[in-house]
């Protein structure tokens, strides 16, 4: 696992809104989006991959492509950024009615993430603990997934949150609208790390990889 590198503070635009927003006004935000996935659904059948880990692949691959979304703080408290974020996911044990957490390694090939994550996917399907991998590294954004709703708002509200600047992702049930497949997608965001215009240019990113799922293999 690399350090995050630390941000170079007079050089940087957005460091008098870092500062404001994690001293003074510290607060995160969340926005809920509606992604097209009908071309990617499309392929997912055709390649027989599992929905779950290309949604989490997509997201990953957009977090790992703007630098504000993998901020960090360092032992002082400086801003600093992860060279890679990996992705850490929920999975449902339905015999238990509750969940496990396990990550995967990113990958910028999607069928090489495809095969590593589909394996702790399995495994933590009967897992005994919340965290059967042990310990999460820090270096992890979180992503979970509501199957059984759609949503058109959620967000979370994180008791004593203010140094955490990952995003966190949540993916609800697929809706079907005028012949095409959405699904939603709600974003939760600290303030001090990404303002809205770095969250709509994320979620274009998202959807720009579903429109063109040529990276399914």
């Amino acid at each position: 696992m690399s350090a995050p590198e630390p941000i170079d503070l007079s050089s940087w635009p957005r460091r008098e809104t870092f500062e404001y927003y994690r001293e003074q006004v510290p607060c995160t935000y969340a926005i809920t989006v509606e992604i097209d996935v009908t071309e990617l659904v499309s392929e997912l059948r055709r390649a027989g991959r599992k929905t779950y880990l290309a949604q989490i692949w997509a997201i990953a691959t957009a977090v790992n492509g703007r630098a504000e979304f993998r901020m960090s703080l360092t032992d002082d408290g400086a801003p600093a950024t992860w060279p890679v974020l990996h992705p850490a996911f929920t999975v449902f044990q339905p015999a238990r009615e509750t969940f496990a957490t396990v990550w995967s390694p990113y990958h910028p090939d999607f069928g090489a993430f495809h095969d590593h994550a589909a394996e702790r996917l399995a495994a933590a399907a009967s897992a005994t603990s919340m965290f059967p991998l042990g310990e999460l590294p820090p270096d992890v954004f979180d992503v979970s997934s509501l199957p059984w709703t759609s949503f058109t708002g959620f967000s979370l509200q994180i008791d004593g949150g203010t140094r955490h600047l990952l995003p966190i992702f949540t993916i609800g049930r697929y809706m079907e609208r005028d012949g095409r497949t959405l699904m939603p997608l709600a974003v939760q965001v600290h303030h001090a790390a990404a303002d809205g215009f770095h969250t709509a240019r994320l979620v274009g990113d998202i959807r720009e990889l579903a429109a063109e799922p040529n990276w399914v293999e």
